[in-house]
């Protein structure tokens, strides 16, 4: 067995996140249809805003995704049609989701740092703001993430 170790919240190795997702085939516009064909604009919205990894990423059975945001950036709205855990590891996020029903409804906000996770329940729409450091974190799913889809939501966006 191979053990790799290495520091995700370096400044090394990370690359601008591809800006050419808006016709990814799993994100689509919570009003129906992809995202490709929402009245937003992907690139202007995600410009310069967040960073991947090139550290070692073939781990099919982890479905891990490091990214790293700049500091103020808000990731417009969006859903997930699985459960979705987030690890921060540097800096933090303010979290904005909406509540079950059956827990009270409504709209809370959580801040998350460095060691914190949040749980994303499929279905639930939240919003992430990064805090004055930005935030380095890590997305994890239960399922492959060939099987994600992401619901985007008018909120938070360029438009075109």
């Amino acid at each position: 067995m191979t053990l790799v170790f290495d520091d995700l919240v370096a400044d090394t190795d990370w690359l601008p996140m591809d800006l050419d997702q808006q016709d990814f085939p799993s994100y689509f516009w919570h009003a129906g249809g992809l995202l490709s064909d929402a009245p937003v604009d992907f690139r202007a919205t995600f410009d310069g805003a967040m960073w991947v990894t090139t550290k070692p990423i073939d781990m099919p059975r982890f479905n891990r995704n490091p990214l790293r945001v700049r500091p103020h950036f808000t990731v417009p709205r969006h859903h997930h049609n699985m459960d979705e855990m987030l690890f921060v590891l540097a800096g933090e996020y303010s979290i904005e989701y909406d509540e079950d029903e059956d827990q009270g409804g409504g709209t809370q906000t959580v801040r998350v740092g460095p060691g914190d996770f949040f749980l994303s329940r499929a279905g639930t729409p939240y919003t992430m703001t990064a805090g004055p450091e930005g935030v380095t974190y890590i997305e994890t799913w239960p399922k492959p993430v060939t099987q994600l889809e992401t619901y985007w939501h008018d909120f938070g966006w360029v438009r075109r």
